[in-house]
């Protein structure tokens, strides 16, 4: 099921009280978003389908038009997140990555809802959170735009979930740094801002010695200062977790990260088994070969793809300790 902003709210804070994580995947197209809710359903496990401002603009979803992308991408989801087999699972959607000219709008659409048509009925769906890309921001400039999107919200009443980032690849994010954001947010929006990602020694991208700056105990920290600032418990999320070690991730979830992204092993994975299947099918993508149809048609290259990405993701989730977590999470949001 995918769950909406104050939904969301409510799985977070049963990943917090019961010491889990949930996955959050960058996934890039339809066939990428099948396979993380596979891997889910086999996990019986809550599962976070992120999507950022290159997915929405590329060939998958709209080829150009970031705003077209996101209505495509949430339809795409939300069809079959509602749908047999996936409907008992947690489902989020969150806007990672977002950045450029086009953020508030693009967010304020987001907010306001994007048009679905389902059994002849025109609904409104809307991502479960959402943030935006900080990292070329000034803290005055986050701060406005987190604002802003607040006041978006209030103007055409929806609920929002937002997720509130600081320079997530500059090391360990300042106490101070953290009061100033946080504050200048919630001193004008209070209950808007439910997730916080500060720099806690890991970086995006890949990295073949880890992240030897990484600190559980700074993870602790801010949960704390979170807290304290907002009055009410906020879950860390942990930005840049490829190549942190398994020992690592799990300290983090037991410090207290609730939603774990993670991009770019996930992408080495899956582009590493798509090389394999051509190499190994050189033979059978030859013009006139009798398998030359099954093989070259996206679904052969897909389908040799799930079955070496599915098990990695699945393996993901249960390091975090969301594995056998959905029956409890939705029984938890359906009593609201």
């Amino acid at each position: 099921m995918l769950l909406n902003p104050e939904q969301s709210r409510i799985l977070f804070q049963d990943a917090l009280e019961h010491h889990y994580a949930v996955l959050a995947v960058n996934a890039d197209s339809p066939a990428a978003i099948t396979d993380c809710l596979e891997a889910a359903r086999h996990c019986g496990s809550p599962i976070i389908i992120e999507t950022s401002l290159w997915q929405l603009t590329g060939r998958s979803f709209s080829a150009g038009d970031a705003i077209a992308g996101l209505t495509n991408y949430a339809i795409q989801l939300a069809q079959r997140a509602n749908a047999p087999p996936y409907d008992e699972l947690p489902i989020l959607l969150h806007t990672d990555h977002i950045k450029g000219p086009q953020t508030v709008e693009l967010l304020t659409r987001a907010i306001r809802g994007l048009p679905l048509g389902l059994n002849g009925e025109i609904h409104s769906v809307s991502p479960s959170t959402i943030s935006l890309d900080s990292s070329e921001l000034s803290e005055s400039e986050n701060i406005d735009i987190v604002c802003r999107l607040c006041e978006a919200a209030q103007v055409h009443q929806r609920p929002v979930t937002l997720e509130m980032e600081a320079g997530v690849d500059d090391g360990l994010t300042p106490p101070d740094v953290a009061q100033r954001l946080l504050r200048g947010v919630e001193q004008n929006f209070p209950d808007c801002v439910w997730l916080w990602a500060p720099g806690v020694g890991t970086r995006h991208g890949l990295s073949e010695c880890g992240f030897p700056e990484f600190s559980a105990e700074a993870v602790e920290r801010h949960r704390l200062l979170a807290r304290e600032i907002t009055n009410r418990d906020i879950g860390i999320v942990l930005h840049g977790s490829s190549g942190l070690s398994s020992e690592s991730l799990q300290a983090a979830v037991a410090a207290g990260v609730v939603k774990v992204n993670w991009s770019s092993e996930s992408l080495k994975s899956r582009s590493a088994a798509a090389a394999d299947f051509y190499k190994r099918h050189e033979v059978q993508l030859r013009p006139g070969h009798p398998e030359f149809k099954q093989t070259s048609m996206d679904n052969g290259v897909q389908s040799f793809v799930s079955q070496r990405y599915v098990p990695v993701v699945a393996d993901r989730i249960e390091l975090l300790g969301a594995k056998g977590k959905s029956m409890a999470a939705m029984a938890r949001i359906r009593k609201g």
